[in-house]
């Protein structure tokens, strides 16, 4: 099985350009809960399909999700820029997978930007996949995912730009800069 996650490409080489925060040690695919080992590898512990962000304060996600997500510092100057952005036409589709590494660290940054952005939750998808990245969904394949998590951004619901499994720069710049290329 852990053969089957290094081949999945959740995870890369590349890395962000900056980090706000200080270099941890590499994710381990179990966390530990009140005295319970989590094994990420396990299907049980993943969210697949369309859910509510509400779900990731559950166990086995409230290991992670509250973590990254209280402790991750956007860039001020950035997030200054974001606030004047008019995103009435804008929504965004975060594809990931709760299995990986990747999306546990980026998926709660992304949502401390959205918060502290003003972006409307209900103008947010996620779409949880398992370690194949399929979704039992429809509409899931014309979406092309290869890597998660993957960030989709639409204006009034045509494609603008993506994150794609980690930030060029950071999540707020890559996301200012999709938003301005309009």
């Amino acid at each position: 099985m852990l053969i089957a996650l290094a081949a999945t490409g959740c995870r890369s080489s590349k890395t962000a350009a900056t980090e706000n925060r200080a270099p941890e040690p590499p994710l381990a695919v179990t966390d530990v809960v009140q005295d319970h080992v989590w094994d990420f590898r396990d299907a049980t512990t993943w969210i697949l399909g369309d859910f509510s962000p509400a779900r990731l304060l559950d166990q086995p996600h409230s290991a992670w999700y509250p973590v990254e997500f209280a402790n991750y510092i956007p860039d001020q100057a950035i997030m200054d820029e974001l606030k004047k952005t008019d995103i009435s036409d804008y929504s965004i589709t975060i594809v990931l997978g709760t299995w990986c590494p990747d999306s546990r660290r980026e998926v709660p940054r992304f949502m401390k930007i959205a918060d502290l952005w003003g972006f409307p939750e209900d103008k947010i998808r996620f779409i949880g996949v398992d370690i194949n990245k399929i979704a039992p969904l429809a509409d899931y394949p014309a979406l092309g995912i290869e890597r998660v998590p993957t960030f989709i951004f639409y204006k009034k619901n045509s494609e603008v730009g993506r994150i794609i499994e980690v930030p060029v720069t950071s999540l707020e710049q890559d996301t200012r800069d999709i938003l301005r290329r309009k």
